[in-house]
């Protein structure tokens, strides 16, 4: 029965690297953004368009004005179709948009019909350059270790 356990280990240690697709969970992306996110501000400039956004579950997501400028938007609570969404919509007043005052809305088709605002709760400013830097760290580590798995 000995001999037979370094072979069952072995196995067992190569279904659970088969079983991981290397997709970060929603908290895994959430954290990694919290990591690279400023205090929080109580509003931010905007002028009615998004240069892109990246959901972050269904609580928080990540907004950029443009490509050098992001935000952490965290929201109140759960925000329906946040994930589902091909677009978003964002209140603002004044070209400002601010913390406990405005919301995101989720658009699009796989949305429900009813468009249900979320309150944002905080935001925090990205620090773009070290996210970047991170992303490509991560990336290229990544293509470091499929390089070495026969």
């Amino acid at each position: 029965m000995k001999p037979l356990l370094p072979f069952a280990l072995l196995a067992a240690a190569a279904l659970s690297g088969c079983a991981t697709d290397g997709k970060q969970t929603d908290a895994e992306k959430l954290a990694f953004y919290r990591d690279h996110a400023g205090e929080p501000v109580k509003d931010f400039q905007y002028f009615g368009r998004l240069n892109g956004w990246t959901p972050l579950g269904d609580g928080a997501l990540a907004v950029w004005t443009r490509p050098s400028e992001g935000y952490l938007l965290e929201l109140t609570g759960p925000c329906q179709d946040l994930d589902y969404a091909m677009a978003i919509s964002v209140t603002q007043f004044g070209n400002r948009v601010s913390a406990r005052f405005d919301d995101v809305v989720p658009l699009g088709a796989g949305t429900s019909s009813i468009k249900i605002p979320c309150r944002i709760e905080t935001i925090r400013p990205l620090d773009v350059k070290a996210l970047r830097a991170s992303e490509k760290e991560m990336r290229e580590a990544a293509l470091e270790e499929r390089k070495s798995t026969p």
